[in-house]
């Protein structure tokens, strides 16, 4: 991602901090946690996203991310996309510019990608069936 403007990482709790943080660090970007509701101490802004078993809630600070922020989007594992997709909208609704979305994993048999679009989707490792090993 050298070379394409990314001044943030953002990562989703809390598995995307592990890898978020450092990258953020290595690319001399800002970092900016994306947390479940009222787990941030200061003024937040939220998304609501469904569940498969109800609603929830991601929020990030409100003096985070703005106009002229670059913003990669990362997370350890891409499944259903349904967590993304909101980060994604948390993201955008800042006024913030949306660079690409990186995974460690990605599982792609359960079709993730495309509640991304039409953010850049990479990923490290991807699994095309849920029978590969």
């Amino acid at each position: 991602f050298q070379g394409r403007g990314i001044n943030v990482i953002a990562a989703a709790e809390a598995r995307g901090f592990i890898f978020g943080a450092p990258l953020a660090m290595q690319m001399g970007a800002g970092f900016v946690p994306i947390r479940k509701l009222g787990k941030l101490p200061y003024a937040t802004v939220a998304q609501e996203y469904r569940l498969e078993y109800g609603n929830d809630r991601l929020e990030v600070h409100t003096d985070a991310l703005s106009t002229g922020h670059r913003v990669l989007l990362l997370d350890d594992l891409l499944a259903t996309g349904g967590t993304m997709r909101a980060c994604r909208d948390l993201v955008l609704s800042t006024g913030a510019e949306l660079v690409a979305c990186a995974f460690v994993i990605e599982l792609s048999y359960l079709g993730g990608r495309a509640k991304l679009a039409p953010a850049e989707v990479f990923s490290l490792i991807t699994y095309r069936d849920c029978e590969e090993h």
